[in-house]
């Protein structure tokens, strides 16, 4: 009989495989593909009576896996949980130890990075399941069922139904909320400054500002103002009062942690927090890497530590002094504090291995990983290199009653900027020698007009950062918040910044009027603080619990009573019973509906709802091409269209063309379908216009619009053909789902002259316009197009 194997249980595949590589023939690893047991779904799960007790329910999708694991755990002589190092991670060992135990010793073994040499360290000294950290978990977990479950039906009632709300995500969405009010509040008020070109010896002219008047700070309101001064300036004679010249010297930002990751990736990498947060589970969990398998490259993303072992420091400064000088070492190591509730037991987000510089990776990571990990590598290395050194001089000069300044910085050290630049490096601006006294020439004087700006919306960079600082969830939650709130349509984004939608805006003032502590920033960081303290062994989870919920029951049932329906009276009478008409919520906005409701259930588009145009006046009503009878202009998740007013016997659609005018009816083409011989016709869709068959819906066949590329994949025969999704065309092969072959950018039937690769791509950016490149990784042939 063949020796037993110790089970090791990770939550994802990619991580066992790489753990697997580490751990030899004693162990067979299995993925547990996250949590195995949860709070049931379609009933609170929580006795309130009998200490908080949860009811957990073993998850449906999760049926397969669990079978897997037992049949392992069954065979095994050990069962070694090797999830995440965090509360969740904890919070999923303890539920398969839960699901499994069966007389089996389970041990707990974690680590901060999948190497080698922490893999091994971890099952040499392998632990027990910390229970604090469980019940920190779970404590949330309920904290969070408890608002949802008895809320979300209160917005039904009072809103419209579908809605939701979460402890958490409602606060962040008040913020969302309050910082668009602060815009519209906002007045907008003008204000001039004065520019002076100065010139010290002929050839040597620069700029300075008028800053002080009569030793105070100068304030010009208008454009008279603004001339009066730049007059009186020009009457004057301009000397040098001062000049201070020091050296300025700018230092490095920490190793990254799960917030700063989050926010530097928005900024410099353009990635949403979800996506940077899945690249980043890649990293760590491991790549696969010629003659290597699986490395995890990074240490574990989700920390709000910037602690950094001895072991790792040492390996970096070592590592800069031989690749960059002994002069880019920083006189002494750095070590980063951490904030007051950070969990010191975690490390910063850095790579396992400094010397694996990302050039030398790039041909082996995705597009996003590469970037990713260039990031988190650069953003390390920079955290223990010297400062970057400026020669700045500040210059006083006087003009009468007036002061001007003028300043300028020379870089004479780079430091750890040669590695980690800043997102918008300053140009080098040298002022000419000036001496105290010196009486300087003015060759022009600007008044230049400006306007104060409201504060900005929050993008998804400053959203994570104001959530950081208010003590609004932990590093763990900010990318489900943020996908939250924008899925349940209560934020839209325009230019890439969080708008309220009207929806965000009454649930917001809804839940204001009736939850004030539930909404409060300050309540909702205090109660992570005591989250953090149940972690620590500071609190009993079962205490933290009964406090909130005295007061959060006796907040809802007075919601029950106070808050009023989400409804306007409006002078309009319903056609069919003579009842007035209210404005109520639906899931695509406003619309009115009859007061005698459920009775009647006569309903009606609110005319310019959400700022949509009906038909113009002068045009007919248009008719139904399929049974005759007229249409009627209805507004759907994709925007307004025309519906046949007989559904639901019929349900003939057509999209708008624009103006509020129904798209041309399908022009019948001289072309036969392929699948049943019927007319091809073309067609107007929401992506755009395409051609499919006319005996649609049993036809659902859609001619592909090739754009005269063979597939390259090998022994596949289909052509490359433009698709389109909501985010914009893309190209893939006739031949799918056989084949999944697919490009982002349009491909154009010319051989590279570089590597001769089948086809070549085009696209058009601002920054470069239109250019056509080759989408092989190691080849760089690119050509810009007229």
């Amino acid at each position: 009989m063949a020796p037993k194997k110790s089970l090791v249980v990770v939550e994802s595949p990619a991580k066992a495989r790489t753990i697997n590589r580490y751990l030899g023939k004693g162990f067979v690893v299995k993925a547990s593909m996250g949590h195995v047991r949860d709070l049931p779904k379609r009933e609170l799960g929580v006795d309130v009576e009998k200490g908080f007790k949860p009811s957990y329910v073993l998850i449906k999708d999760r049926k397969d896996v669990i079978a897997q694991l037992k049949k392992a755990a069954a065979n095994a002589d050990a069962v070694y949980l090797a999830t995440d190092p965090d509360r969740e991670g904890e919070a999923i060992g303890w539920h398969v130890a839960e699901v499994l135990k069966n007389g089996k010793k389970f041990y707990r073994v974690s680590f901060q990075e999948i190497t080698r040499n922490a893999v091994t360290h971890a099952f040499k000294h392998p632990q027990k399941l910390d229970h604090h950290k469980i019940e920190a978990q779970q404590a949330r977990r309920i904290l969070d069922r408890l608002v949802g479950y008895k809320i979300s039906p209160l917005l039904w009632r009072k809103v419209r139904r579908g809605l939701s709300a979460g402890r958490v995500q409602s606060v962040a969405l008040r913020m969302i909320v309050e910082r668009e009010r602060e815009i519209e509040a906002f007045k907008v008020e003008e204000y001039w400054t004065i520019h002076a070109a100065l010139e010290a010896k002929p050839g040597e002219t620069f700029e300075a500002q008028a800053h002080r008047f009569r030793g105070e700070k100068l304030k010009i309101a208008n454009e008279a103002q603004a001339r009066d001064a730049a007059a009186a300036i020009r009457r004057e004679t301009i000397r040098v009062e001062e000049v201070k010249s020091r050296e300025r010297r700018t230092v490095p930002s920490p190793p990254f942690i799960t917030s700063t990751l989050q926010q530097e990736a928005a900024k410099r990498l353009r990635l949403p927090v979800r996506r940077t947060m899945s690249v980043a589970q890649r990293l760590y969990e491991g790549v696969e890497l010629p003659d290597e398998g699986g490395v995890g490259l990074i240490t574990y993303m989700r920390t709000d530590s910037p602690r950094v072992s001895e072991g790792a420091l040492q390996g970096v400064r070592s590592f800069i002094e031989e690749r960059y000088g002994k002069q880019y070492v920083s006189r002494a190591p750095r070590r980063y504090k951490a904030r007051r509730a950070a969990q010191e037991g975690h490390e910063a987000i850095r790579p396992t291995d400094v010397r694996r510089t990302p050039q030398s990776l790039k041909a082996h990571l995705k597009a996003d990983d590469y970037r990713l990990y260039r990031l988190v590598w650069e953003r390390f290395v920079a955290s223990q290199m010297a400062a970057a050194r400026y020669d700045a001089t500040k210059a006083s000069i006087s003009a009468g009653d007036y002061l001007l300044r003028a300043e300028g910085s020379v870089l004479r050290f780079d430091g750890f900027m040669k590695v980690h630049p800043p997102v918008k490096e300053k140009d080098d601006f040298v002022l000419p020698p000036l001496e105290r006294g010196q009486t300087l020439a003015l060759k022009d004087i600007t008044p230049k007009q400006h306007f104060t700006q409201p504060p900005p919306r929050y993008t998804e960079a400053t959203l994570v950062k104001a959530l950081e600082a208010n003590g609004i969830g932990r590093p763990s939650t900010y990318a489900a918040i943020i996908t939250t709130i924008q899925g349940r349509d209560y934020v839209g984004r325009e230019e890439g910044k969080f708008k309220p939608t009207e929806l965000g805006c009454l649930v917001t003032d809804k839940l204001l009027g009736q939850f004030t502590d539930l909404m409060d920033v300050g309540y909702t960081a205090r109660m992570e603080e005591e989250l953090d303290k149940i972690e620590d062994g500071d609190l009993d989870w079962v205490e933290l619990l009964e406090g909130f919920y005295k007061k959060f029951s006796r907040d809802l049932a007075k919601a029950e009573k106070g808050m009023t329906k989400a409804v306007e009276e409006t002078d309009e009478v319903c056609e069919t019973c003579g009842a007035k008409m209210l404005i109520r919520f639906g899931r695509f906005g406003k619309f009115l509906s009859c007061s005698a409701y459920p009775e009647c259930k006569n309903t009606k588009e609110l005319p310019g709802a959400e700022g949509e145009d009906e038909a113009p006046a002068s045009e007919e009503t248009p008719t139904c091409q399929n049974c005759g009878k007229a249409m009627k202009l209805r507004s759907g998740r994709y925007g307004k269209f025309y519906a046949c007013t007989g559904y639901p016997e019929c349900k003939t659609t057509v999209p708008l063309a624009g103006a509020g005018r129904p798209a041309a009816p399908p022009k019948e083409l001289d072309e036969a379908c392929p699948k049943c011989g019927k007319k091809l016709v073309e067609r107007m869709g929401r992506f755009g216009g395409f051609v499919s068959c006319s005996g649609y819906p049993k036809c659902k066949y859609i001619k592909p619009k090739t754009v005269g590329v063979p597939c390259p994949e090998e022994g596949c025969g289909g052509e490359l053909a433009e698709r389109t999704s909501k985010r914009g065309p893309f190209y893939s092969c006739t031949n799918y789902p056989k084949c999944r072959f697919i490009v982002n950018y349009r491909p154009v039937p010319e051989v590279c002259p570089k590597c001769s690769a089948p086809f070549l791509l085009t696209k058009e950016t601002k920054k470069e316009g239109k250019v056509k490149f080759c989408g092989e990784k190691k080849c760089k042939y690119k050509k810009k197009l007229k």
